[in-house]
């Protein structure tokens, strides 16, 4: 069984409080195209401005480090079919505790906060969980080998060091912000897929991020 774990972009999704939100619009709309094509012909030709962070996305080592892995090298199996892991979690900072315990080696570590519930409001864009330092230094010891939240941004906002980013980002630990429908999801038994497209000098990008139940 396939879970859907992102949100859907529209034309004028807010997703990060002071980055703008995407324009979608035609570039060749079906009624435009039928002037090339044979009678009772036609085609649609999308366009849509938006910067990388939109949406359901995910962060490479790029994004932080300019010597860090772009998306263009980012090898796949780092990204799809990996094996699962869930932890919830009703903490505004979840520490290093929260991960206690549970082998991370090799997995998506999917952090549950159910901030998403706040998708699409005002209340999204402010005083979401996040991880603390501890937490992703666990988490890079523990050899995770990508991790993902449903909140607006895994670090503290207010950190300007973004101490999660630094320490994940500089293990090779990709990171998936603003899912959804964690709580969709068992424990374990369930693999992990995130591909961005394949840019290069780029370090973010959304993802169709879901999981396979095992």
């Amino acid at each position: 069984m396939a879970i859907d774990l992102s949100h859907t972009i529209g034309h004028g999704t807010v997703t990060y409080p002071g980055l703008p939100a995407p324009a979608i619009c035609d570039f060749l709309s079906r009624e435009a195209s039928r002037a090339y094509y044979a009678e009772g012909v036609e085609f649609h030709i999308g366009r849509i401005d938006m910067v990388a962070n939109t949406g359901t996305y995910l962060d490479s080592p790029f994004h932080r480090y300019a010597e860090g892995k772009d998306l263009a090298e980012l090898p796949l199996d780092w990204l799809v079919n990996v094996e699962g892991v869930r932890v919830k979690s009703d903490a505004a900072a979840i520490g290093a505790e929260a991960f206690e315990g549970i082998d991370v080696a090799g997995k998506a570590v999917l952090v549950e906060t159910g901030w998403s519930r706040h998708w699409g409001t005002e209340a999204y864009l402010s005083g979401h969980p996040f991880l603390t330092g501890d937490a992703a230094e666990c988490l890079a010891r523990g050899r995770a080998r990508l991790v993902g939240i449903d909140s607006l941004n895994i670090d503290d906002m207010g950190d300007k060091a973004r101490p999660v980013h630094s320490i994940l980002l500089g293990a090779e630990i990709p990171i998936v912000e603003h899912m959804t429908n964690l709580s969709a999801l068992p424990n374990t038994e369930f693999r992990f897929f995130a591909a961005p497209v394949k840019v290069r000098a780029f370090g973010t990008f959304p993802v169709r991020a879901f999981a396979i139940v095992t």
